[in-house]
């Protein structure tokens, strides 16, 4: 990632935590969970109060442990509370894309019903064609999705029952060539 744009990144995350976009609020209203944070997931040294879920997908702690500062700044995009990853992957050199959580429910399945937050950092500090996509585990549930040039990310984009779904990256180079066409798993199911 440029060092421009990692700077303002950082900068970023050093100020606290972005509000949660309008978007966020038409959501179900999720409830919290009884069982302790703890429980659920376990905190990565480091990182400024970053944690990983317990069922993250594989790779996960390495990719947040890689850049951490990058981590906490993609963090602070998806708003407050949502600090809880779930899955995250580098591509090569050219992005990495993570998900988060926020440790609360948007119904009674509490698999499911996790409000997930995704987001695709450009990390070639050069304006793409780039886009994320979150599909929930829900057939009838539209995608969400954030496409355009972007120089930072796209996203953060928003699933009220987004665990266990799939959150989908793509970035092309000046030309239109595909650099990221990539789909990664929303934590561990079944």
């Amino acid at each position: 990632m440029g060092l421009a744009i990692r700077a303002s990144l950082v900068a970023v995350a050093l100020v606290g935590a972005v509000a949660a976009p309008a978007g966020a609020a038409s959501q179900d209203q999720p409830r919290s969970e009884a069982k302790p944070l703890a429980a659920q997931s376990t905190a990565v040294s480091g990182t400024g109060g970053l944690s990983v879920a317990a069922k993250a997908a594989s790779g996960t702690e390495e990719v947040l442990k890689a850049d951490t500062a990058a981590a906490v700044a993609a963090a602070n995009v998806c708003g407050s509370g949502y600090t809880i990853s779930v899955s995250a992957a580098r591509y090569g050199t050219y992005g990495t894309a993570y998900t988060w959580w926020n440790g609360t429910y948007s119904g009674s399945n509490t698999l499911y019903d996790r409000p997930i937050c995704a987001v695709f950092f450009n990390d070639t500090g050069i304006t793409h064609y780039m886009g994320v996509r979150l599909k929930d585990n829900y057939t009838a549930t539209a995608d969400t999705e954030d496409f355009g040039a972007f120089s930072q990310y796209a996203g953060p984009v928003y699933q009220s029952k987004g665990y266990c779904g799939q959150a989908y990256s793509y970035m092309e180079d000046a030309t239109g060539k595909v650099l990221v066409d990539n789909y990664l798993s929303v934590g561990t199911c079944n």
